[in-house]
């Protein structure tokens, strides 16, 4: 930790916030290749690394005292809401995109709401980047590596929703909020239960946010890619 060779990623985050707006071969239809396969590669991550670390987290749940004997079976559950929120998320900007009328970008006040959810997102992937140093490097590179290609998929569908106001304003609010997020980590130590809860929720999130974008008919999704991108990266973490 002396090191805080943590921030590399925090950087390298960064910057895909600043130039993923530039990648113009992300664009179109069909779907990008590169996106669905960077969408096997982050959800491959969460079934297999993530999920059992919640079952390894679930000991120590037992420290939020009354709450404690039911969320000791049920740090999944927090999984579940991440995944619940995100989804609907997704749902309002895109009732507000329709209530906009057809090719509009939602309102000034559902892209704060969306933004600013985000932002908290990205603050708790920050959060737990630092405090990954207190494991092997090999953990904090696998989980940067999983979170930079799923902050590839997430700038493009931010984009996608908010055009130009993401590129002037939101992207700014997602790179400050990650950046915070690793400084509150270098300030503040919080419980292994409370850590375990938020990797949870925030596994829940990647896995919705992934989906979201591979499923509609319209986008013409690269399955092929998707499962590619899955199974090299669950090769990988099966084989360390």
């Amino acid at each position: 930790m002396e090191n805080y060779v943590s921030i590399w990623p925090v950087l390298v985050l960064a910057l895909i916030h600043f130039f993923g707006t530039r990648l113009r071969f992300l664009e179109g239809l069909p779907r990008s290749v590169w996106l669905s396969l960077a969408g096997g590669v982050s959800v491959a991550y969460v079934f297999l690394h993530l999920f059992p670390e919640f079952s390894e987290g679930q000991a120590h749940i037992k420290e939020f005292g009354g709450l404690g004997g039911f969320l000791e079976h049920h740090v999944y559950l927090m999984a579940l809401i991440g995944l619940a929120f995100f989804y609907g998320l997704e749902r309002a900007v895109i009732e507000d995109k329709q209530e906009q009328g057809k090719g509009q970008k939602p309102s000034g006040g559902v892209f704060w709401i969306h933004i600013g959810s985000f932002a908290i997102y990205n603050a708790l992937i920050g959060y737990l980047l630092f405090q990954r140093e207190e494991g092997a490097l090999q953990e904090l590179i696998l989980f940067s590596i999983a979170m930079a290609l799923h902050f590839i998929v997430n700038d493009y569908a931010l984009q996608e929703h908010h055009k130009e106001r993401y590129k002037r304003i939101g992207r700014w609010v997602l790179v400050v909020a990650l950046v915070a997020g690793w400084v509150v980590g270098y300030l503040l130590q919080i419980s292994e239960s409370a850590i375990a809860l938020l990797m949870a929720f925030v596994g829940g999130g990647v896995i919705l946010n992934v989906m979201k974008e591979e499923l509609p008919e319209e986008r013409a999704s690269r399955y092929w890619a998707f499962a590619l991108g899955a199974g090299l990266y669950a090769t990988l973490l099966l084989s360390l």
